[in-house]
């Protein structure tokens, strides 16, 4: 269930990216303004995403997620509905609205699910979890463009928006129903299982599921910088992928929109394979250097791929090398919210949440950045600024102790 979630939250996010190229001339709105109605998303999500770890630990994961994944259904389905009843300057605060609720709405996502997995899983499963989590999401940002784009062309983008919406809500009433906080309120969960989540761990491995309130600010803080820093490059892989592909690289929109779903394949690989390693890596070097080893790996190779991939001269081999890239940002996924994990215990939601606000700063600041740079035609720019912040985020790994503190 913390998959599709994570599926359809990607997937609600992107639908308006992907649907950019028709909106903007039938809404008569500019690029510029497009990159403010996602920004609106950021501006709504990044503040709240502390709130809603907090909300999670006070009344429950289950409760938390059903009431914010019924709000972001809503708030979805008013992208298309609201231009039927509105037109210029309301139309664009109405737009900027809906997204601003959405990112309200899908704060709690993430950091809750981090608090999820602690408690469900065993702590040498915690990456591959965060991992696959993680792959569930990029596989949603995956299916988007190809799906919305056949659909735009066949019943047009309100249309295409409005259906591919309603899944989120049958995801969110099979949560309520069957979700539970803990494994030993569900009914499901035997004896066995309930021992196997008690058992203590193998501290020169893993990670005990320590009950500490106390998080040490100096990893959470380089957790956060680098995680920040990172995330300028998250966006813009996600989200202007397919306008760089017809802009820059001038392939036609049918094409872009199945080019444009290979970096988040790529990405959905990435996120499920470094779950993996980081868990193999962890038990073989422990958890201190197990958890730096796949950044500082991962991220100097994205920052030379982003160079490589503005100044080939080969469309292809730009879409091959985009991919590429965005596996490697996700490749890390894992490494950030596990190491969050464990450095922050029982205040793994909390902790989760702050973690994720620096990401969403990432995104918050650099949003404007990409859309008023691609908007002057200065592509490459946006990904030599990238490079730089692959880089700055791999320096920061180099202080971070996840290994548990005594």
């Amino acid at each position: 269930m913390l998959v599709g979630f994570g599926t359809i939250a990607y997937f609600q996010q992107k639908g308006v990216t992907i649907a950019a190229e028709r909106i903007m001339p039938e809404l008569s709105l500019s690029q510029m303004q497009i990159g403010w109605i996602q920004w609106a998303f950021l501006l709504g999500y990044t503040p709240a995403q502390i709130v809603g770890g907090r909300l999670g630990q006070r009344f429950g994961a289950r409760s938390t997620l059903a009431v914010a994944g019924a709000i972001a259904v809503a708030a979805t389905l008013a992208m298309p509905l609201v231009p039927a009843v509105l037109t210029g300057g309301a139309l664009f605060a109405a737009l900027f609205l809906s997204q601003f609720t959405l990112g309200l709405a899908q704060a709690p996502l993430w950091p809750v699910s981090a608090g999820v997995v602690r408690v469900w899983l065993p702590a040498r499963r915690w990456g591959l979890a965060n991992g696959i989590q993680s792959m569930g999401a990029q596989l949603g940002a995956a299916i988007a463009p190809a799906l919305i784009v056949v659909l735009t062309q066949a019943i047009g983008w309100q249309r295409a928006l409005f259906w591919t919406a309603l899944p989120a809500l049958g995801l969110v009433l099979a949560w309520a129903w069957y979700a539970r906080n803990t494994p030993s309120e569900h009914a499901s969960v035997t004896g066995g299982e309930l021992a196997e989540l008690a058992a203590p761990e193998d501290l020169a491995t893993t990670q005990s599921k320590s009950a500490r309130t106390r998080v040490p600010l100096r990893d959470l803080t380089l957790l956060t910088a680098s995680y920040t820093i990172l995330n300028y490059v998250f966006f813009l892989l996600a989200n202007w992928s397919f306008l760089y592909l017809i802009q820059e690289r001038h392939f036609s929109v049918a094409q872009s929109g199945w080019l444009a779903t290979l970096p988040p394949i790529g990405a959905g690989l990435g996120a499920g394979v470094g779950g993996w390693l980081l868990d193999a890596l962890c038990r073989k070097c422990g958890i201190r250097w197990g958890s730096r080893l796949v950044p500082l790996l991962s991220l100097p190779t994205l920052s030379g791929l982003l160079i490589f991939a503005v100044y080939t001269s080969h469309p292809l081999a730009a879409v091959i090398a985009m991919a590429v890239c965005f596996g490697l940002v996700e490749v890390n996924e894992a490494a950030y919210w596990t190491a969050t994990m464990r450095v922050a215990g029982a205040n793994t939601m909390t902790a989760a949440g702050v973690l994720n606000t620096g990401g969403s700063l990432g995104g918050l600041i650099g949003i404007p950045i990409v859309a008023f740079l691609s908007g002057h035609g200065q592509w490459n720019a946006t990904f030599l600024i990238g490079a730089l912040c692959a880089a700055l985020s791999a320096v920061a790994w180099l202080g971070v102790d996840a290994a548990e503190k005594g």
